[in-house]
């Protein structure tokens, strides 16, 4: 896929008309010929998402390792553009081309399995002696509800901190080395930024996603992915005090319509005082706003449940395989430990095997911009989840932030915004 990337856009409906012409059943259906647990041998088709430009010598090396362990494997590897990569395995799992092990994320993997065209990696045995070499958050954010099981090898995660500006914190008499780590206490310095700045300044510069949803407490889904729960109480208060928050000047008056780039950008002109952030970002603060870069802080997304929100990354493999026991085997390479590390050292990610991340390179500032931020964020993998839901399709995010915006418009209801939201968004699942 391509790197970096804060989140990946779901895109199961883009899937799901090609996988009604493929699926034979449901949560694994096994059809290949081979035995995932014999000997290693014969030809794979090995698929990553936008990597080759990039990372060319990395993957070339890493298959020729892997031959080399393994003589009587031979692995093609294929790489497809970021752009269209859903219409890609929709193509491949309607003509039955899907690759021996395939790159994907939780919600392209989500139609994939429920057509049956994924191995269930815990009902497989030769996969599931594996399941302890990764953490158990890495393992539990490929399980796809409903299906019973992980569908993909853990493969990098990635998250992102919270930048904060302390001299606005500062200027509102806060304590600048005290962010807010819950939203009782977002709220409330967002509230005493608004009124000490007469509403000159915001604290945050876009409208709650659904990720903030699962980060206050709210239970998104119910158990088998059939229906959208954040309605709940708990969501309703949760679009109240974004509401309060709007109306006191809390949020940027062009939080309705900002993009990420925008907010970003009123972010760097000290005008919103709290935005996600990259080492890229600091880069840029350095140079074109010092007196921002010095009074920068880094901290986690403000969160209810103690678990910070990330994103996965897996490779699964096609239940169709005609040799199970060599995708397995290869799908296994590429994500142990070792290989995840190298791979995490040449580009900003993390790797999802177990104890990798109490190694120096992610626990150590080494007075860096990437370093501050790379430590950052790894602290925040420690139990941290996958809130977007996989079957949340881009438009039915399209839907919770049209009503969203209704709410903070006074339009709407917070708990009639929400409702609407739920039964349209519950409406196109059905669709699908």
């Amino acid at each position: 896929m391509p790197i970096p990337r804060r989140a990946v856009a779901a895109t199961v409906p883009l899937l799901v008309s090609a996988l009604t012409l493929t699926a034979c059943g449901s949560g694994g259906t096994d059809s290949g010929d081979g035995d995932a647990g014999g000997r290693a041998e014969g030809d794979i088709t090995f698929q990553t998402w936008n990597l080759r430009t990039n990372f060319k010598d990395y993957f070339t090396g890493l298959v020729a390792e892997f031959e080399k362990a393994n003589p009587g494997v031979r692995v093609k590897w294929l790489d497809q553009p970021a752009d269209n990569y859903a219409d890609k395995l929709s193509a491949d799992a309607a003509a039955g081309t899907l690759p021996d092990v395939v790159n994907v994320s939780p919600d392209l993997s989500y139609p994939l399995a429920k057509a049956g065209l994924l191995m269930n990696l815990d009902k497989e045995p030769a996969a599931a002696e594996f399941k302890g070499e990764y953490t158990p958050e890495a393992w539990q954010g490929n399980v796809l509800p409903g299906l019973g099981g992980s569908y993909s090898f853990p493969w990098y995660l990635n998250t992102g901190p919270l930048f904060y500006n302390k001299a606005l914190f500062r200027q509102a008499g806060l304590d600048p080395e005290k962010p807010p780590k819950n939203y009782g206490e977002l709220f409330a310095a967002a509230r005493t930024i608004a009124e000490r700045s007469g509403g000159r300044t915001a604290t945050l510069g876009g409208t709650p996603a659904v990720e903030d949803f699962g980060r206050y407490g709210v239970r998104l889904m119910n158990g088998d992915a059939t229906r959208f729960t954040y309605n709940e109480p708990k969501g309703v208060e949760l679009l109240t005090e974004y509401k309060k928050l709007y109306d006191l000047g809390g949020l940027d008056p062009q939080s309705l319509t900002n993009t990420p780039d925008k907010t970003g950008q009123k972010f760097l002109e000290q005008k919103v005082a709290m935005n996600p952030g990259s080492a890229h970002d600091l880069e840029n603060f350095r140079k074109n706003a010092p007196g921002l870069y010095r009074e920068l802080g880094i901290t986690d997304a403000p969160n209810n449940t103690g678990r910070p929100n990330m994103y996965v990354m897996g490779l699964g493999v096609s239940s169709r395989s005609k040799h199970k026991a060599a995708a397995v085997a290869f799908a296994r390479f590429v994500t142990d430990r070792k290989n995840q590390e190298a791979f995490a050292h040449k580009v900003a990610v993390f790797p999802s095997t177990k104890g990798s991340l109490d190694d120096p390179y992610w626990t150590k500032d080494d007075g860096t911009d990437e370093g501050r931020v790379r430590v950052a964020s790894a602290k925040m993998l420690k139990g941290a989840v996958n809130y977007t839901p996989v079957v949340l399709s881009e438009e039915m995010k399209t839907v919770l932030k049209n009503e969203v915006a209704k709410a903070l418009q006074g339009k709407k209801t917070p708990r009639r915004a929400l409702d609407d939201a739920v039964a349209q968004s519950d409406k196109l699942l059905k669709q699908g």
